[in-house]
């Protein structure tokens, strides 16, 4: 029963499935789709953050052909690859060149992946699995790199290397204590405490439910049950543990705002003062997540608790802010801890070893061999 649940909490709404099918059908020669149960097969299996991200992607290159004046259906492998050059930035010539904003090498591999699925679905020859465009994709990698930018990591205690010095700069510790004394802070503390726990995906945390918490125990810790994830699409599950002041604070969380079931982490809404006019019965949408973090951060410059951070570093970090920020910050205090590779990736459920690897590398610059010969010599 909890497993039909779950599965039914994570499936796509019935209306995104007609998308996939609509676009596809779009694309098939007369408009017909030789084994639509194949679409609708896909469609059902996807995530629905991935039909998401096909329907945008195939909604641009549906905008490309048009501005190419090419019949979106009828589309071959040059168009694909001209597509491929205008999105990295090599082509500027054309109308629907200088109207296509560039982007990062691995946002234009998804896009290609996209329209090849949705042409084979259609029945129709896959134009991006031509020659000419695997070639024009290893030079827009050439031109862009295939570097991704890194979230800004959020630690708990901040960038320095001393885990036991005062929480200090853009902090989880500074953010708790930025927090407002209200139910809006009461949710944010909450918030804030089981992701850097849990290192969960902004996903994960809207996903979560009441009946996801076990605990707690004669300790006061818990333990929180992680359904269906980005690297878990068959909802096998995972458990994630909870430290004792996270399950105080989700207590103190739940009671005031009365939730007995339901989605652990709601929408607080606010009248037109910032005083508190209802908590919702809806999840919180995975993307407001980011925006809460970010303002947290300006909540605690603007009490003055981020020391002599100017309003243009703050604007930086704003910007740079994103939902793996707590994410990084967990698996760099990890690493700072003395914590081991295949520790971190078991305790919060990563299946790459590089990924790990790159939250940690510039914390691995900061301290080592090079920085400690810096810091011998400093003031000498």
């Amino acid at each position: 029963m909890a497993k039909t649940a779950l599965a039914l909490r994570n499936a796509a709404p019935p209306e995104r499935l007609g998308e996939v099918v609509s676009e596809v059908t779009a694309l098939a020669p007369e408009r017909v789709i030789v084994d639509p149960s194949l679409v609708e097969a896909a469609a059902r299996a996807w995530s629905a953050n991935t039909i998401r991200a096909f329907l945008s992607d195939i909604r641009l290159w549906d905008t490309w052909c048009r501005l190419s004046r090419v019949p979106t259906g009828e589309a071959d492998s040059r168009t694909v690859a001209a597509y491929v050059r205008a999105l990295s930035g090599q082509d500027h010539d054309t109308a629907a060149a200088r109207a296509t904003e560039p982007r990062a090498a691995a946002t234009i591999a998804r896009y290609l992946v996209s329209i090849g699925w949705a042409y084979r679905m259609a029945g129709r020859d896959d134009p991006t699995a031509a020659p000419l465009v695997r070639l024009e994709l290893k030079a827009a990698r050439k031109v862009l790199g295939t570097k991704q930018r890194q979230a800004r990591a959020i630690r708990f205690k901040g960038e320095g290397s001393d885990l036991d010095a005062p929480a200090s700069g853009v902090s989880l510790g500074i953010l708790l204590k930025a927090t407002r004394r209200d139910l809006l802070g009461l949710r944010d503390r909450a918030l804030l405490l089981t992701a850097y726990d849990t290192a969960c995906r902004c996903s994960e945390l809207a996903a979560l439910q009441v009946t996801d918490i076990d605990g707690p125990d004669t300790d006061g810790a818990g333990v929180i049950e992680i359904g269906r994830s980005k690297t878990d699409q068959d909802g096998q599950g995972a458990q994630a543990y909870l430290s004792p002041v996270t399950m105080r604070a989700i207590a103190e969380w739940r009671s005031r705002a009365g939730i007995d079931r339901g989605p652990l982490f709601r929408r607080v809404e606010t009248w037109f003062d910032g005083s508190i006019r209802s908590v919702g019965e809806d999840p919180l949408y995975p993307g407001s997540i980011t925006l809460i973090y970010k303002r947290l951060i300006r909540q605690a410059f603007d009490k003055r608790m981020l020391g002599d951070m100017s309003e243009t570093e703050v604007a930086r970090w704003i910007r740079s802010v994103s939902s793996h920020s707590i994410r990084v910050g967990v698996a760099q205090d990890n690493f700072a801890a003395g914590e081991s590779l295949p520790a971190i990736m078991q305790a919060y459920r990563w299946r790459d070893p590089k990924t790990v690897l790159r939250y940690g590398a510039k914390l691995a610059a900061k301290s080592g061999a090079s920085a400690r010969m810096a810091a011998r010599f400093e003031g000498g």
